[in-house]
């Protein structure tokens, strides 16, 4: 028995952003088509904001393949010099049940990650948006830059935050538009890059944006209602477990509200609290993002509307872009193919 591992470097070479994001957007779309399963979750906190783990599993009917992400997440490794983010992903051809492959689960996860953030804005967004408005300076926040100047030629500004560290976000800004171009091939041309860092830059930043999409692994929300103006979208990614909350709850009053799984964001997504605290009922969101990109749903229908993705991630995205890597992969010659 036979299968390809694949390093993030393999990886890099296999695939990018463009691949990814087809591959993401199928997805959804297969999901609305109801050709997807997805399994229940597997989650510990190891130490509540610091260390966690997580599984997540699904099947493709579509594409007959099932498989499985396994990831860590570490806060101290950054002080060791070690990825904060470390995992697996394993695919199987559900036909035979054998295994296709085994690959670095980090890389994808950015990619997939950052394209779902992209996407929920290409759908949701106002027509040519200029301004983004990101709320994290780690390693996701890296890849949905990339992802949104790829969705977005009309970008010209990006602004950056980092409530936790204002020095991250200055560091951000200076390595940019280096990394987006040996790491992602990303070219972000005339793009103006500036950290806001403190409440007061943070607040003018958000009211100049059109679009905000928020990486942290925040409990209390950052984004403030009365910071935002009229017809700007948030992608909200951070908030995949109980408890987080990037955005002040109130946001979400009135505001057009789509999902990438709504019954998994409903137990631990952004929209989680708001539920909560009956600011929404379930009757306010719109649905999940696959219908809307195929039509069944209207999305937004007016420029002065707020617009919300949110997304908790499925492993779907993961074992789609990891099939897509390794047929890649194979004509290529990457990769070690190894008897087990």
């Amino acid at each position: 028995m036979k299968m390809r591992i694949l390093s993030r470097s393999d990886i890099m070479k296999a695939v990018d952003l463009d691949k990814i994001m087809e591959t993401v957007e199928n997805v959804y779309k297969l999901r609305a088509q109801e050709k997807t399963v997805v399994w229940p979750t597997v989650f510990y906190d190891f130490v509540q904001g610091h260390k966690d783990m997580d599984i997540k599993s699904g099947y493709l009917k579509g594409e007959e393949i099932h498989g499985l992400k396994i990831i860590n997440w570490t806060e101290a490794n950054a002080e060791k010099g070690l990825p904060t983010l470390v995992g697996l992903i394993m695919v199987f051809d559900t036909d035979t049940g054998m295994p296709l492959g085994v690959l670095d689960g980090s890389y994808i996860t950015g990619l997939r990650t950052g394209c779902a953030g992209a996407i929920g804005a290409r759908y949701l967004a106002r027509k040519d948006p200029e301004t983004l408005f990101v709320l994290g300076a780690g390693n996701q926040a890296f890849f949905q830059v990339g992802a949104f100047i790829k969705q977005f030629e009309s970008l010209k500004k990006i602004y950056v935050a980092d409530p936790v560290s204002p020095d991250n976000a200055r560091k951000f800004t200076q390595q940019i538009r280096q990394r987006l171009d040996e790491q992602l091939r990303v070219d972000a041309g005339d793009i103006v890059f500036e950290a806001a860092c403190g409440e007061e830059e943070m607040r003018r930043a958000v009211a100049d944006s059109h679009m905000i999409v928020t990486v942290t692994p925040a409990r209390v929300p950052v984004i403030k209602k009365e910071w935002m103006k009229p017809g700007t979208h948030l992608s909200c990614i951070g908030s995949d477990m109980s408890g987080k909350e990037e955005i002040e709850p109130e946001i979400f009053e009135k505001a057009v509200i789509y999902c990438d799984d709504k019954e998994h964001c409903m137990e631990v997504g952004e929209m989680e609290i708001p539920l909560k605290k009956g600011l929404i009922t379930e009757e306010d969101i719109s649905g999940e993002i696959g219908n809307l990109i195929l039509g069944r749903s209207a999305g937004r229908t007016g420029d002065d509307q707020i617009t919300i993705y949110d997304a908790t991630g499925m492993a779907l995205l993961d074992i789609a872009a990891a099939k897509a890597a390794l047929e890649t992969a194979e004509k290529m010659g990457l990769g070690k193919v190894v008897e087990i």
